[in-house]
């Protein structure tokens, strides 16, 4: 019995710890460096050359001298100057983190042997937003940690609502932290009154046109301008108001208010256009007829144009067959009516 004990135990021993082990929880995946925000930032792919900012903190490790380890902002100067026992500050706007880190360990090497150090870049901090507005499906703020096109800070938003017109309007409200050659010209203006301005064309962006998908900055302004209404009345399938995108003509505008019906009056249309300062509104009559044969130009619609359809006469060309037909079936319809059911049930036609 006591040798059955012995062997039992023994064998516990040997088992215990794969049991111990298969049962422990694992330890979560470190996480993936890509990190993607859908309404509020673009990924940080690419971001390996960041340059340093006012209100950037970095993490400065020192090995084997774990008193002076510490977590450092870039002050308002561009400079690093909280680094316990160094007498003259750092310089770190507009350089990487490697190259801060170099300086550091240059500085420390008058109190330490051949200090080894490490900067990595605890928080980003220096790059105001982009904010995005206007004719999109979410307006937001996105947070700018590398360079981004605007094609990528719209798909951020939303992407356009069927409200958005014909341009993109891109104001640069701050200049270039680090501009690169040629980047110098394009910083925000010290008058604030005089804010630079980029005017892209929607239909050039949708068409993969290389200078309609410019670089968005930290702190710009984008507004994709909203179309203004134009009203459709009168003899359409569905009368309704439609936003005068790019180009809008009026056969358009017709079409997507399902057609004119058949007792519409084609060669008639008026269309109603305030005029500035004006008080009675201008009124053009437009012989559709005459659009859809090509002979005559279609027309460019304005923003809150009342196009108006009106009906043609019952004795019109276009309305007499229905009018005809009408007539005949109502008195057929009346005769019925008069003369009874029953009178036309056992009739024999001789």
């Amino acid at each position: 019995m006591k040798r059955n004990l012995l062997l039992i135990a023994i064998l516990a021993s040997l088992t215990l710890p794969t049991l111990v082990q298969t049962q422990e929880p694992q330890q979560p995946s470190a996480p993936s460096s890509r990190v993607f925000s859908p309404s509020s930032s673009v990924d940080t792919q690419g971001i390996k050359n960041y340059l340093l900012g006012p209100g950037d903190v970095i993490d400065v490790r020192i090995f084997g001298q774990g008193d002076l380890n510490a977590m450092a902002e870039v002050d308002s100067d561009g400079n690093i100057s909280s680094l316990p026992f160094l007498e003259k500050p750092i310089v770190a706007q507009c350089r990487t983190e490697k190259e801060v880190q170099k300086d550091i360990a240059a500085a420390y090497a008058k109190y330490l042997k051949n200090p080894q150090i490490s900067v990595q870049i605890a928080d980003r901090k220096s790059r105001t937003p982009a904010t995005v507005s206007g004719a999109v499906r979410q307006p937001t703020k996105v947070t700018m940690l590398r360079k981004a096109r605007l094609n990528e800070v719209l798909a951020s938003s939303g992407g356009f609502t069927e409200r958005a017109a014909g341009t993109i309007q891109i104001f640069h409200t701050e200049p270039v932290m680090c501009p690169q050659p040629g980047e110098e010209a394009q910083g925000a203006s010290l008058d604030p009154n005089k804010v630079p301005l980029e005017v892209v064309n929607l239909s050039d962006l949708k068409s993969g046109k290389p200078e309609a998908n410019p670089v968005i900055r930290p702190g710009d302004y984008i507004l994709v301008t909203e179309a203004e209404p134009v009203y459709i009345i009168g003899s359409v399938l569905y009368p309704q108001s439609v936003y005068l995108t790019e180009q809008l003509t009026l056969s358009r505008a017709l079409a997507m208010a399902g057609g004119v019906r058949k007792e519409g009056k084609l060669s008639d249309i008026w269309i109603r256009r305030q005029k500035p300062g004006a008080k009675e509104p201008e009124i053009l009559r437009v012989d559709y007829n005459a659009i859809r044969k090509l002979k005559s130009p279609d027309v460019l619609l304005k923003a809150y144009d009342v196009i108006d359809v009106p009906e043609a006469g019952i004795f019109s060309s276009g309305r007499f067959a229905d009018t005809l037909m009408g007539i005949v079936t109502g008195g057929a319809a009346s005769m019925v009516n008069s003369v009874g059911p029953a009178a036309f049930q056992n009739r024999t036609i001789r």
